[in-house]
Parts: structure tokens; C-alpha cells; sequence
């Protein structure tokens, strides 16, 4: 269900058409190991995973804001905002096989006091009743439990209605707030699916997002839901999961082509020109970053009709064929680019914007790369063209604009992401990006971006 792959591009020179340049760090330091970073989707908060807590920083002032703790017996690995809740709400993911649910409850999701500055002498002293009120500003709600193991990765759905966690047991799980689906907003969870088709440790899992107006046909649209998730394994591949006719979710597509762990995966979140959206971006322990399309009926005509099967059951992405004529949900997806080979070994975490479509990648060896992708060519679009000339032209659209080495010192950076900006060294708050990353020195670092 997915197709070869077309070999990396070698790095240009090491002139860069890009800069990456060091901001002030986030302070207090942890001085622990800090496994990721997560920006709020509209408030200037970041959240960041280390130990049994979790630390939320301030983004106007790069100070800690507040923190989350006592909810965990052991480290937090991963953490994931719930969309569109007032006051904001977090999910955690820990080593001790739980997934917990906190809400702000330090007063209104607007107040001065949520986004209040925070001093960095306030932070570093103050009295213990400050500290102390600090952390009680959230409230740890709900433990979901049914993992047998580390809980690795922790995903919502757009809507915010489900949510995706995956483990070290090598399973993923879809629950329902509830709550939300009978409008109530109260802390009721349920099990919609335990998914169980991988054959090792699942450490990432990642939902379609959803952009209005891309389920229509007209002007070339592709119609593909963001009730999908995709998974990331140990076992080397990734698996694309939807929901059936019958309401069971279905594995209907695994892309194999990785030569190690699939450390994780992100969806394109913004359809571009002449892009074939909704694209998926993998990493990998192999050191390589990898650019997933899915097929569609123009695809597959070129190439003589559909594959496996003839009864157009593969196109169950798209809205021209009735349920009741589908007899599988399967779905081919191709390889279209191996981006240029930046990392010497395990890729940790890749961000891809959604303002500008840059991509950042960092992981084991210490190394910030960022890559561009160049306008399409003729070839890249052409409807004549065939698919293994698009996968090329495509491949070649990537290229590599910058990398930092030892963007931590000698210790392994865990996460990288981007990150709006409304400190004082910007004039554009909340519009200019930034990326920051989040490493084993326990330090959470921006980073600002500039293309000459």
C-alpha cells in the first residue's frame, strides 16, 4: 500500500539561503531532562513535559508562567491542548501508563491573571505561597487508564472530541470527551477503539487536520476527512486508520520504506499550490524525513485503473463512491520526496509550519536543520506526467536551508517546534515565528528564523 521510494538528495554546500540564530532561553532552566514542548493554540503559553510535571512558560516574557504537578507517578513524556476549550484544558501522557486531564482553574481563560508576566525573580524565589498558588492554578480532573505501559504520544482530534494516545504496549487508543458530544463540557471520557495491528512500541500518533472547504471537488479539491489518524512504530511503519461504515476503525494503508523507528509524523496542515494535500511527513532512526501523498483516481488512471482489487476500493478518501459499494477501506500512498540528508543519526522530532510551510528537524546528533520546498515543476503537476516522474520532480522541489550543530551543547535534543511570537524582540506578536526546541540539558530554547 505504499510505493518505492525515490533516494535522498545530497546536501548543497554549506552556504545557507536561511538563518537560525539563538534567542534568550526560557527561564528558570529545569535542569532535568525535558522531552517536548507545546505551544497553546491561540493564548502565548507553551507547555513543556520533564519529571512528573509539567512547566508552562510565559511566550511574552520567556519566564515560567505556571506548572502542573501531582498528577503522575513518573515522568511526563508527552502533552497535547484540547481545541477550543475555555478555560484552556491539557492532556498528559506519562510513564506510568496513564493519560491525565487538567483545566485551568486559576480564573478566566482571559483574565490578566492567565496571562499575566511572570518575573524571573519571581519565579526564582518569591515566597513558597506564591509557588504554591502558582501550581494550584490547575487542577488535575481525569486519569484514563487501560495501557499496560509508558503512554508515548497523546493527539486530539480538530474538533477536540476524540482523543488518540499510543504506547509502549504497543497499541493505540481513541476516546471521546463525551462531555463535548452531549454539549455538556463535563469530564466524561469513554473507549472508542483499541487498535492493535503494530508489532512494536507505537511512538507517535497524529490526526488529519481539518481545513474548511477542502472536502469539495470542484477546482481540483481533494476530499479527505480529519476523522483519520496515522500511528508511528517501532516496527518501522506507519499505519493510517479511519473509521468504517460499521463505526470500527480500520487500519487502511501501512507505509513502510523506513529502515528504522518511525520516531513520528506530522500532517501537512495548509493546502499549497499545486501541492497534493493532505500530504504526511515521517522521521525516522534511519536519519531520514520522508513525504507521504495519497493516491487518487487521476493517480491510479494513468497507470491503467485502480489497484488491488478494481472496484474502486482504495478510494475511500474520497466522496465518489457509495459506502455500499466499497468492500475495503484500503488506500495506496506514495512516497513523493526524501528530504535532503541532514542528520547523521536518530530524527526526533520534525515541525512542519503552517505559515510558511518550512520544515525544521532536529534529534540524537544535536543538529537544527530547516528545508524549504521550491514551487512545483511542470513535471511535479502535469496531469500527463507519470507517477514515478512526479515523485522525482517533487523530491527535488525540497531543499536544505540551514542547520545549526550542537543547537544544545553534547546533549540530545528531544523536540523541536514552531512557536508564535509575542516577546519584545518582535514587532509582529503573534504573527512572526519562531522555532524552539527542548533537549536532555533540560533548557527550552527559541530560536529565530530568517530567510534573507
Amino acid at each position: 500500500m505504499a510505493a518505492a521510494t525515490p533516494p535522498p538528495e545530497e546536501a548543497p554546500s554549506a552556504s545557507s539561503t536561511a538563518i537560525i540564530s539563538p534567542l534568550p532561553t526560557f527561564k528558570p532552566d529545569l535542569f532535568q531532562r525535558a522531552w517536548t514542548s507545546v505551544p497553546h493554540p491561540i493564548l502565548p503559553l507553551l507547555a513543556t513535559t520533564h519529571a512528573k510535571s509539567v512547566t508552562v512558560f510565559s511566550l511574552a516574557t520567556f519566564s515560567k508562567h505556571s506548572a502542573l504537578t501531582g498528577g503522575h507517578s513518573r515522568s511526563v513524556r508527552t502533552a497535547t491542548w484540547q481545541p477550543g476549550m475555555t478555560p484552556p484544558r491539557l492532556v498528559t501522557g506519562s510513564f506510568d501508563a496513564t493519560a491525565g486531564l487538567w483545566s485551568w482553574s486559576g480564573g478566566n481563560a482571559t483574565s490578566e491573571k492567565l496571562e499575566r508576566e511572570v518575573t524571573l525573580s519571581s519565579t526564582e524565589g518569591g515566597d513558597g505561597d506564591e509557588k504554591e498558588e502558582e501550581e494550584d492554578d490547575w487542577t488535575f480532573n481525569l486519569v484514563l487508564e487501560g495501557h499496560e505501559s509508558e503512554v508515548k504520544g497523546v493527539a486530539f482530534s480538530p474538533t477536540g472530541q476524540y482523543l488518540a494516545t499510543c504506547s509502549r504496549d504497543k497499541t493505540v487508543w481513541i476516546w471521546e470527551d463525551v462531555g463535548i458530544a452531549d454539549g455538556e463540557g463535563e469530564d466524561e471520557w469513554e473507549t472508542v477503539a483499541v487498535l492493535s495491528e503494530h508489532d512494536g512500541d507505537v511512538k507517535a500518533v497524529a490526526w488529519c487536520p481539518d481545513v474548511p472547504g477542502r472536502n469539495s471537488r470542484s477546482g481540483g479539491g481533494r476530499s479527505y476527512s480529519s476523522d483519520v489518524l496515522a500511528s508511528a512504530s517501532y516496527d518501522n511503519t506507519v499505519r493510517i486508520w479511519r473509521e468504517d461504515s460499521d463505526g470500527e476503525w480500520v487500519c487502511v494503508a501501512v507505509l513502510e520504506g523506513h529502515d528504522g523507528t518511525v520516531w513520528g509524523l506530522e500532517w501537512e496542515t495548509k493546502p499549497r499550490e499545486g501541492d497534493k494535500f493532505p500530504r504526511l511527513l515521517t522521521y525516522s532512526a534511519d536519519a531520514t524525513i520522508r513525504i507521504w501523498t495519497l493516491r487518487d483516481e487521476a493517480d491510479d488512471e494513468e497507470e491503467g485503473g485502480p489497484k488491488g482489487g478494481g472496484d474502486g476500493a482504495n478510494y475511500a478518501g474520497f466522496g465518489g463512491i457509495p459506502n455500499t459499494m466499497r468492500r475495503s477501506l484500503r488506500e495506496d500512498w506514495d512516497c513523493t520526496a526524501v528530504l535532503p540528508q541532514a542528520h547523521t543519526r536518530d530524527i526526533y522530532s520534525v515541525a512542519w509550519s503552517t505559515a510558511t510551510g518550512l520544515v525544521a528537524s532536529t534529534g540524537s546528533d544535536g543538529i537544527i536543520a530547516l528545508y524549504g520546498e521550491n514551487a512545483p515543476t511542470a513535471a511535479a503537476t502535469s496531469e500527463e506526467a507519470p507517477l514515478e516522474a512526479s515523485a522525482k520532480a517533487a523530491a527535488k522541489g525540497w531543499q536544505l536551508l540551514a542547520t545549526v550543530s550542537n543547537g544544545h551543547g553534547p546533549y540530545e535534543i528531544n523536540h523541536v517546534t514552531w512557536c508564535k511570537r509575542y516577546d519584545l524582540g518582535t514587532e509582529r506578536k503573534g504573527e512572526e515565528e519562531m522555532l524552539v526546541t527542548t533537549g536532555d540539558d533540560g533548557i527550552v530554547r527559541p530560536w529565530q528564523v530568517r530567510i534573507p
